[in-house]
């Protein structure tokens, strides 16, 4: 793959803030890297927010605000926009979390191809929810993966399976949420994506084929797999609300009430003095067994967790110093959530 000298004609397609990042630093650094933006791919506008009112993706507004191009069809499996894409005579098509499938079709339209910005260290967490299982981790890594990255790879017709031509770590600290390592890796790949363009210009690219023994599947994440099951270990809550702060957040059962879950701490040791002071004898997983303004303290299958932050059904999320302010006979000593 070179293009030499050429002032490249890129497609950019991606739709949230994490692709609009992307386009941000390609915007900035078309003049100086040699290229130019022909067009921009996005998912059309979608009803938001609880007015449901039509609203345009991150990348499109950016976008619209550079004067650049949009395209928003429904799927590129259609002939006509197919042919309405070819038109743009691009020499790459960059694609950053787009979430529409792309044919052969499309992946051979381009002189150089299709490359993807993928949020992991391919070939682990192939698949739609990388930053969050990384979090979450596996039977290979229980208590969540210590490191992750992004990758960018030539995209071919399978699910993350193309050739890697550039990878970029970072650690998973212990404290982090997938909004943070989102953030984290947003920077990663900005950075990673300008010296893969590079690349392609001097012709340097070195392109290395996945171990598909090696790849792991990062499934979607949905909303039933986010409520808490006080009888697993505090270690593993803990885990699981900072891999879905800040979606779908996780979330218990207090009485009918659903109370959604933004931040904890994992405590070591069960509480046991504490739940005797409080003339509570037997612990039940999902047991309040301490609350002051310092955290809400629930038992849970092994050890307990210090609850820190937390929303109750119609507010905003608060701490639990607010509560106690607030709605002091909400939760009680004993009480359970299911």
């Amino acid at each position: 793959m070179t293009a030499a000298a050429k002032n490249l004609r890129i497609i950019f397609a991606g739709t949230p803030e994490f692709a609009a990042h992307h386009l941000q630093v390609l915007i900035d650094a078309a003049r100086q890297y040699g290229f130019t933006i022909v067009g921009v791919y996005t998912q059309p506008d979608r009803p938001a927010g609880r007015g449901k009112k039509m609203t345009s993706s991150a990348v499109k507004k950016l976008a619209q605000n550079h004067q650049l191009q949009v395209f928003q069809p429904l799927s590129l499996k259609d002939e006509s926009a197919q042919a309405e894409l070819k038109r743009l005579a691009a020499d790459i098509m960059i694609v950053v979390a787009y979430g529409l499938i792309l044919p052969k079709a499309i992946l051979i339209t381009p002189t150089y191809g299709c490359l993807n910005v993928h949020g992991s260290l391919l070939p682990r967490w192939r698949g739609a929810a990388p930053i969050q299982r990384a979090i979450l981790g596996d039977q290979a890594a229980p208590d969540g993966d210590r490191e992750t990255g992004v990758t960018i790879m030539q995209m071919d017709t399978g699910l993350d399976t193309g050739t890697m031509l550039l990878t970029s770590a970072c650690d998973i600290e212990s404290s982090e949420t997938t909004q943070s390592l989102h953030d984290k890796l947003m920077v990663l790949g900005g950075e990673a994506l300008l010296k893969v363009i590079l690349q392609v210009k001097t012709g340097a690219l070195t392109a290395v084929a996945q171990d598909d023994s090696r790849a792991t599947y990062a499934e979607k994440i949905t909303k039933q797999e986010a409520q808490i099951n006080w009888s697993l270990s505090a270690r593993q809550i803990e885990k699981s609300i900072r891999a879905y702060n800040p979606f779908p957040v996780a979330y218990t059962f207090f009485g009918q009430q659903r109370i959604k879950i933004y931040r904890a701490t994992f405590i070591h040791t069960l509480g046991v003095n504490d739940a005797v002071q409080h003339g509570v004898k037997e612990l039940v997983a999902g047991e309040v067994i301490k609350l002051d303004d310092s955290g809400l303290t629930i038992a849970c299958g092994e050890g307990a967790l210090q609850i820190t932050g937390l929303q109750l059904p119609g507010k905003k999320m608060m701490s639990v110093a607010e509560l106690m302010n607030g709605y002091q006979d909400f939760f009680s000593i004993g009480s359970c959530f299911e």
